[in-house]
C-alpha cells in the first residue's frame, strides 16, 4: 500500500473479529516499532504483548471494573485477539544522557523540556498503527487510567520503572460493527486553524 494510502485510511477501530492474528504479521507490527526514533538513541521503551483470550481476559479483568465492562459502547473491542501496551522507560534517557558524549546532569527535573521516553513511545506507537494499516489489520490506541495501574501491574508483573502510555487492541476489523466515537463527529480542524507560516497568527486574522 503506498504510505499515503496508509495514512489516509488510518483510524481508530472499535469492533473486532476474534480470529488470531498470523504471528507474522504481529512481528512485522512489533518490528516496525523499535524503528521509531528516541533522543539519544536511548530507545527507553518496552512492549508487554497479550495474544490469545486467556491473555487478553486478564488484561480486561485488570483494566475494567464489571460494571463498566457490562456498560461499555463498544463490546466488539473485548474480541481483539491482541493487546500490546507500550511502557516507557525514564531511566534509560537518564542513564544514556549521563554518558560522557552527553556530559549533561540528566537527575535534574529542569533539565528535560519535555518527557522524551512518553514522546518517543509514543513514535513507536503510531509506527504500529500504521503497520497494522498497511498489514491490513485494525488497531485502536487507548488509555489505561491511574486507578486500575495497581491491578494492572499485579496481573502481568509489571514493575514501577516502566510506565504504559496506553494500549493498542489489534486484529481483524469487524466493519459491520466498528461505530466510530461521537468525537469524529466533530471532523478535522482546517488546516488555516494549526498552520502558522513564518510567525504565529491567529485564525482570524
Amino acid at each position: 500500500m503506498e504510505f499515503q494510502q496508509v495514512v489516509r485510511r488510518r483510524h481508530m477501530v472499535r469492533s473486532f473479529h476474534d480470529r488470531p492474528v498470523p504471528p507474522e504479521l504481529l512481528d512485522r507490527v512489533l518490528d516496525n516499532a523499535v524503528r521509531a526514533p528516541s533522543a539519544g538513541f536511548s530507545q527507553g521503551w518496552a512492549f508487554l504483548v497479550l495474544e490469545g483470550r486467556e491473555e487478553t481476559e486478564r488484561f480486561w479483568e485488570a483494566t475494567f471494573t464489571g460494571g463498566d465492562r457490562s456498560t461499555f459502547r463498544w463490546q466488539g473491542l473485548f474480541r481483539a485477539p491482541v493487546i500490546i501496551v507500550p511502557l516507557s522507560h525514564k531511566q534509560s534517557y537518564v542513564d544514556r544522557y549521563a554518558e560522557a558524549d552527553k556530559g549533561v546532569n540528566p537527575d535534574h527535573e529542569g533539565f528535560w523540556p519535555v518527557p522524551y521516553w512518553d514522546i518517543d513511545t509514543g513514535f513507536a506507537s503510531m509506527l504500529m498503527l500504521l503497520t497494522a494499516v498497511d498489514a491490513g489489520l485494525g488497531a485502536l490506541f487507548f488509555g489505561i487510567f491511574p486507578p486500575r495501574l495497581p491491578a494492572f501491574r499485579d496481573a502481568f508483573g509489571v514493575p514501577d520503572s516502566h510506565t504504559p502510555i496506553g494500549a493498542i487492541a489489534l486484529g481483524w476489523a469487524d466493519h459491520d460493527h466498528d461505530e466510530p466515537s461521537r468525537s469524529a463527529t466533530r471532523g478535522r480542524r482546517p488546516m488555516g486553524q494549526v498552520l502558522h507560516r513564518g510567525h504565529w497568527r491567529t485564525p482570524t486574522e
